[in-house]
């Protein structure tokens, strides 16, 4: 695909400020700005809230998707989040042979804490912008989201 001089230059803002977002992202910073949750223990809560979010259960091969790791790696993460009483497994009652992943009250309070705790820092980062300038940044950031998603399932 080809851009004219000023698509490429507007791209490579977005690039260079998604790297610097992803960079920020790292486990490191995640787990200096909630230093209660092991942020591997967290991913895994993260990604079972996510999938509940969607009103479906969550399965171990759900949470290798979500992570983007090998399967015996995602077990070994909900075994730890287990032990931890982040979550729980329950039996699934339409296919004995998997279970579902359902997060535990200490690990719906963990979520509450960091989700109040990005809030907090998103609020910082935009506490000069109005009202609808925030309102069009989520909006916008939303549909750029939905957009990585449909072009990532489109290649594999």
């Amino acid at each position: 695909m080809q851009y004219d001089d000023e698509d490429a230059r507007v791209l490579a803002v977005i690039e260079g400020a998604m790297v610097a977002i992803r960079r920020r992202q790292t486990r490191r910073a995640l787990a200096r700005s909630s230093p209660e949750a092991d942020p591997a223990l967290f991913d895994v809560v993260d990604a079972v809230e996510g999938g509940a979010a969607g009103e479906r259960p969550v399965t171990v091969t759900d949470i290798a998707s979500a992570l983007d790791v090998a399967q015996p790696r995602a077990s070994k993460l909900v075994a730890n989040a287990v032990e931890a009483g982040l979550i729980r497994r329950e039996a699934d009652q339409r296919d004995g042979r998997k279970a579902l992943l359902v997060l535990t009250v200490t690990g719906r309070e963990l979520c509450e804490r960091v989700h109040e705790a990005r809030r907090r820092r998103f609020a910082d980062a935009t506490r000069n912008w109005s009202r609808a300038e925030r309102a069009a940044f989520a909006q916008l950031l939303a549909r750029f989201v939905g957009g990585l998603t449909e072009t990532a399932a489109e290649r594999y």
